[in-house]
């Protein structure tokens, strides 16, 4: 991905439990999820900063973990995209986060400290504090158990109950040798191996169970370092994984076989180079983040079928080829003469192996080589020897000799269609206990149902399979694909006479029987039995219903490792071999009996008779002639089947519709009568509840009706009683009322006579008081007549001494008046005569002293005006306080003081107007006679 023409490296990866998808994480903080099924990835979270760790495995699928660079830990939901939960507690950047195998619990791993979170409440549990000193590499959970595994710089490896954080045990550092320095650790799916490395081209390879180291493997000399390790699931290992993949500093991983220490393949190259990887839990994929900061996704199929084959210690030799073999289909080369001491645990010494190639023989004999490597002449010899496959190997064994093809494309397109219809009830007819194996067996059936017409009609089918799907129960694909390689090869001819039990097959059986024991032939057919009652019942369930699980798979060992007539001589043989039992039976129910259920058997007796009889048969008469050799299904697309008469199949296909139709149609009436009695039934009860809760209702009524006369009745009783209680209140009410009124009168009473004595004494007081303001009072206005009379001559004296000044101050006035409107006349005359300026001047000087004169006259009539103002006030001023006198002997007196001395100013102001006008008049009769 590009930004601003800048590469956005990815940091971190981690898949979830199913193996399609993954998280990838950028040191932008950008958060993707990539899946691989539908090759589709989206962004599902930007948290800001660079992510240190992921993990994508927590009990709620849709929810994963993030440690960032600010050395805290976040939950988010891939699906709302929405911050879950935000855990904190870490004071460096978090290395690892490790996840319990159920989901619930985690541990998130720096170089100080780890911490034990519950992801349910998303609190921490427990916390690992060490010394400074020693510094943690990785803590984490073993697979399948609640053990801790922590690992520290010192190289030391403790193992801790997760529960208790109890220390189980120790793992012994090794005393001998060079010191690793573990840095990387791998722990196979079954909890029991543990590979560590470090710097160092050492892998140390440790059994958790004895606790001892049980092997070093020495790496090419081009490993100096091993920066991480990872172990390659596979489905049919058991979870001992066999597989380890070691990452080197030059950036190339190599996987290796720890047992037989030889190099299966490798990723990467010194141009290309990787720098982390992760491994899917079907171990189906492998993501790389390379040097360059982008993901490479490989498929561990298209990578090598090397993974595919048993370990070859158990049927042939590690290595036979010399030190100097040459290794140009390796990208490494091994040095096989360098040699490692091993190291000691717990005095006993450990074997050190050295990476090989295989060795080749040039006489081998390429027509018995099998896909996954293995030879199945040697395969033969080893089972006639043992007399049958090793348990641990044997589905790598079978996976081998029917040269399974592995169309997960193919098989897709089957399982995608569903359910066939045929088998949506097969529960009914064949109950199993467990759930998981009914769908397992369902999702087969229908596959092949899907694949051939005919597999939906035939009712035996789930009897062949249910063996299959029961030992192929964790990988549906492969059991579908070993049912169908059996269906094709085994089950030659089956479906010719169908719906008939095969009787060209059983006529052989028949032939082979007969030539061997003729005598056992012969009573079976005096008793009445046929083939299809002592061979079909052991054809049609492939031996499930006979024989226990181990002695089903030693039978089939040799059936897979033989022609496909083994199986038709293998009935035969268990026949002959009940020779005994039989020749005692004689009704048909009893061979019905026998045929269905285990009886005492050497199954051991069985398959040698059964190869007795492939030798000594005749040509003519033997199956081997008469049935095909085996033939696998084909690559990319199963082979069309049609081995049956299509005819029938589609005529029994029609009445299936025909009868499902008529079922459905049936079961729609069926369902409406029912919806109709049930109507019937519900109305009819509805009826009868309703008459019911009408009776109830009467009863009730009746009853209610009852009670209630019973609470009028009471309820009189009461009103009575309650009448008399409230006229006796009323009575002591009354009682109380005029007690209370004549207690209240009384008190009224006392507060009347004394309010009465407090207002006689107030009038005395008041009487005594204004008998003295009274005299009081008489006393000032006797003063205040003096000063009245004393004001009034002085005003009289003002007014006086203001009326005689005023006429000959008028009359000047007058004089100033016409003397001015002389000179303006003669100044206006001189002015018209042409008289010199100086006499202009001297008028106009002369005007100016009469104006100013003139000035100075009104200035003192006003002043006299103000005065004359200011006495009346004064006057105004004493009228008031001698009105303000409260006593009612002076206001009268007052009163006409007033009224004397306003008449007497009134009169002053008319004598004075008179007076005024008369000089006007006088004046202005002077000025018209002038």
């Amino acid at each position: 991905r590009y930004s601003n023409s800048k590469t956005v490296r990815f940091l971190h990866v981690a898949f979830d439990t199913t193996g399609d998808s993954f998280l990838a994480g950028d040191h932008h903080g950008n958060i993707y999820v990539f899946d691989i099924s539908r090759n589709r990835f989206r962004l599902v979270q930007k948290t800001g900063q660079a992510c240190t760790a992921l993990a994508f495995t927590l009990r709620r699928t849709t929810e994963f973990l993030v440690a960032l660079a600010d050395y805290t830990i976040k939950c988010f939901d891939k699906d709302t995209k929405q911050l879950v939960s935000w855990m904190r507690g870490h004071e460096g950047a978090v290395s690892s986060i490790s996840v319990h195998s159920s989901g619930r619990y985690a541990i998130t791993t720096s170089s100080d400290t780890a911490q034990l979170w519950d992801l349910d409440t998303f609190q921490r549990k427990r916390k690992l504090n060490i010394k400074q000193s020693v510094g943690i590499q990785r803590v984490f959970f073993l697979p399948l158990s609640n053990t801790i595994l922590s690992c520290f710089s010192d190289d030391s490896i403790f193992a801790w109950e997760s529960d208790t954080l109890f220390c189980k045990y120790q793992l012994p550092v090794p005393d001998c040798g060079p010191r690793i320095s573990y840095k990387a650790f791998a722990v196979a799916r079954d909890g029991k191996s543990l590979a560590a490395g470090g710097r160092s081209n050492l892998l140390h390879l440790w059994c958790l169970e004895s606790k001892q180291l049980v092997r070093v493997i020495q790496m090419p000399t081009q490993v100096r370092t091993v920066r991480q390790l990872e172990f390659l699931p596979d489905s049919f290992d058991g979870g001992a994984n066999q597989t380890l993949g070691v990452l080197s500093q030059d950036g190339v991983m190599r996987f290796i076989n720890i047992h037989t220490c030889k190099l299966l393949f490798h990723m990467g190259s010194h141009d290309d180079a990787i720098t982390a990887v992760t491994v899917s839990p079907n171990g189906r994929h492998v993501v790389a983040i390379m040097d360059n900061g982008s993901i490479n996704i490989y498929s561990v199929q298209s990578l090598t079928q090397e993974l595919n084959k048993p370990p070859p210690s158990q049927v042939a030799v590690v290595s036979s080829g010399g030190a100097d073999q040459d290794l140009s289909g390796l990208k490494v080369k091994v040095r096989s003469e360098v040699v490692q001491r091993p190291a000691k645990s717990s005095g006993r010494r450990t074997q050190v192996k050295i990476l090989r190639p295989p060795a080749v023989s040039a006489a081998e004999d390429k027509e018995n080589e099998l896909p996954a490597g293995l030879n199945k002449k040697r395969l033969v010899a080893l089972l006639k020897a043992f007399g049958e496959y090793p348990a641990k190997y044997r589905m790598f064994v079978w996976r081998s000799l029917l040269c399974l093809p592995e169309n997960h494309a193919a098989y897709s397109s089957l399982t995608d269609k569903g359910l066939h219809s045929a088998y949506l009830t097969l529960h009914d007819k064949y109950p199993i206990k467990s759930h998981k194996l009914q769908r397992g067996l369902q999702r087969v059936l229908s596959a092949l149902a899907h694949w051939a017409a005919i597999f939906g009609e035939v009712e035996y089918l789930p009897l062949v399979a249910f063996p299959f799907v029961k030992l192929f129960q964790n990988n549906p694909m492969l059991c579908f694909e070993v049912v169908a390689t059996v269906i094709v090869n085994w089950c030659q001819h089956w479906f010719e006479y169908f719906p008939n039990p095969p009787l060209n097959i059983l006529s052989m059986a028949e032939n082979v029987l007969a030539h061997h024991d003729k005598e056992l032939l012969q009573h079976l057919v005096d008793c009445g039995v046929t083939s299809q009652l002592y061979v079909w019942p052991l054809l049609e369930t492939l031996f499930s219903e006979v024989l226990t699980r181990d002695e089903w798979l030693k039978l089939f060992d040799n059936i897979f490792s033989n022609h496909p007539s083994f199986l038709l001589v293998a009935c035969v043989a268990y026949v002959v071999c009940c020779r005994e039992p039989l020749l005692l039976c004689s009704q048909k129910q009893d061979f019905e009996y026998f045929f269905h259920h285990r009886n005492n058997l050497d199954v051991g007796a069985v398959i040698r008779e059964a190869y007795r009889l492939m030798g000594s048969t005749p040509d003519d008469i033997h199956p081997k002639t008469l049935l095909s050799d085996f033939t696998p299904l084909t690559k990319g697309q199963y082979p069309v089947f049609n081995h049956y008469p299509e005819f029938i199949v589609e005529y029994q296909s029609r009445e299936r519709e025909k009868i499902r139709l008529q079922e459905m149609e049936y079961l729609r009436e069926r369902q409406e009568v029912s919806a109709l009695r049930a109507d019937v039934v519900r109305r009819r009860a509805e009826e009868e509840t309703y008459y019911a809760q009408q009776e109830m209702l009467q009863k009730a009524e009746e009853q209610r009706r009852n009670i209630l006369a019973q609470e009028e009745e009471k309820l009189t009783q009461q009103r009575a009683k309650l009448a008399a209680m409230k006229r006796e209140l009323k009575v002591k009410e009354l009682q109380l009322l005029d007690a209370t009124r004549r207690r209240f009168l009384k008190h009224q009473q006392d507060l009347r006579a004394a309010q009465i004595h407090r207002l006689d004494q107030e009038i005395s007081r008041k009487m005594d008081l204004r008998e003295q303001e009274t005299a009081a009072a008489v006393q000032d206005l006797e003063v205040r007549q003096m000063e009245l009379e004393t004001q009034r001559k002085r005003l009289e004296q003002v007014t006086n001494s203001f009326l005689i000044p005023s006429q000959p101050l008028l009359c000047h006035t007058f004089l100033q008046l016409f003397l001015r409107l002389a000179l303006e006349e003669s100044l206006a005359e001189a002015c018209q005569l042409g008289l010199e300026s100086d006499w202009q001047r001297e008028v106009a000087d002369r005007l100016q002293q009469v104006d100013a004169e003139q000035q100075r006259k009104r200035e003192r009539l006003a002043e006299l005006h103000r005065q004359m103002l200011a006495q009346e006030e004064r006057l105004a001023d004493t009228m008031r306080d001698v009105a303000g006198i409260s006593l009612d002997r002076g206001r009268a007196q007052l009163d006409s003081s007033e009224r004397e001395l306003l008449k007497e100013i009134t009169e002053l102001r008319q004598k004075l107007a008179a007076r005024a006008r008369e000089d006007k008049f006088n004046w202005t009769s002077s000025t018209t006679m002038s």
